[in-house]
């Protein structure tokens, strides 16, 4: 199949008319009809049926599907990749970060960034790490922030600040007494707890500890960001080991939090291109990131 046949067998798979699949590829329907014979020609069987109006897809193209789609999808990270290029330094300075540090790193860091770049253009997203690696490549983000360590040959990756792993309960847990205090892991042993679905080292060396309890705590909720977790926690399910951005008191419903003992290091992480030229405003930005994490990342944590 050649690309024009993909992107036609795409659009009617989408649209399921031919006439409505010309007009979204912005070609005329005599010529759509002219390039879908010309696709069955060369593969020598029939990709739709017509019925009731419609065109329904034949087994064979059911298969061929999956597949297209995958092309499809690659082809619209390259043309997505181009324009970015073609765009140069013209764009605004894109960051992405992991939702925990959209909710409590980054408003901070951005309103000091601001006295200096007050009409600097600044568009932030949010996405788990392995997509912030993605959007870095097709040059889809400028700058990523994660908790999580990158090993790419694309992507440069520094650390901004380090804190530890903290353990979180829901308010009145814990004796206001001990709230500043470490918290021992052993104290999980049988204890209910909110699980947390990582693939990351971090993910790796927390469940190395936690399977060594006798018993085991009691995990009945799994979930795939500490956000999440922290809101479970608020809302009494159990205890949860978070980083320490997402432990912060904040504006939402009160926890507690206990630094964990053993401790367990978490740094932040500055994702760039390898071999990019970073910008004033991109260098300024880190470094207000740098400040803010150094600050949050080593506080107390309080009821």
């Amino acid at each position: 199949m050649r690309l024009r046949h993909i992107e036609l067998f795409q659009a009617i798979l989408q649209t399921g008319s031919l006439t409505a699949a010309a007009q979204l590829l912005h070609i005329s329907q005599p010529a759509a009809s002219k390039i879908l014979k010309h696709a069955e020609q060369q593969l020598g069987f029939a990709l739709f049926n017509r019925v009731r109006g419609k065109l329904q897809p034949t087994a064979e193209a059911r298969i061929l599907q999956q597949e297209t789609e995958r092309l499809a999808a690659d082809l619209q990270s390259l043309r997505r990749l181009a324009d970015n290029l073609g765009r140069g330094e013209e764009r605004a300075l894109r960051l992405i970060c992991t939702p925990a540090l959209a909710q409590t790193l980054v408003p901070e860091a951005l309103r000091h960034w601001r006295r200096r770049f007050a009409s600097t253009q600044c568009h932030l997203a949010t996405q788990h790490t392995g997509e912030i690696v993605e959007a870095l490549l097709l040059r889809d983000a400028d700058l990523g922030l994660t908790l999580q360590a990158v090993e790419h040959p694309g992507i440069c990756s520094q650390i901004l600040a380090c804190g530890q792993m903290m353990a979180i309960a829901p308010a009145g847990w814990w004796p206001e007494a001990v709230c500043l205090s470490a918290f021992a892991l052993e104290h999980l042993a049988d204890a209910p707890l909110i699980g947390l679905h990582t693939r990351d080292a971090l993910g790796s060396l927390l469940r190395g500890h936690l399977e060594g309890l006798e018993p085991p705590p009691r995990i009945h909720t799994w979930v795939q960001t500490y956000q999440l977790a922290r809101s479970l926690v608020a809302a009494g399910q159990g205890l949860a080991l978070v980083d320490p951005l997402t432990a912060q008191p904040g504006d939402g419903p009160a926890i507690q939090a206990r630094p964990l003992e053993p401790s367990i290091p978490v740094p932040l992480y500055a994702l760039v291109r390898a071999h990019d030229t970073a910008s004033e405003a991109q260098l300024q930005l880190l470094e207000e990131v740098r400040r803010q994490a150094e600050s949050l990342m080593s506080a107390p944590h309080r009821v």
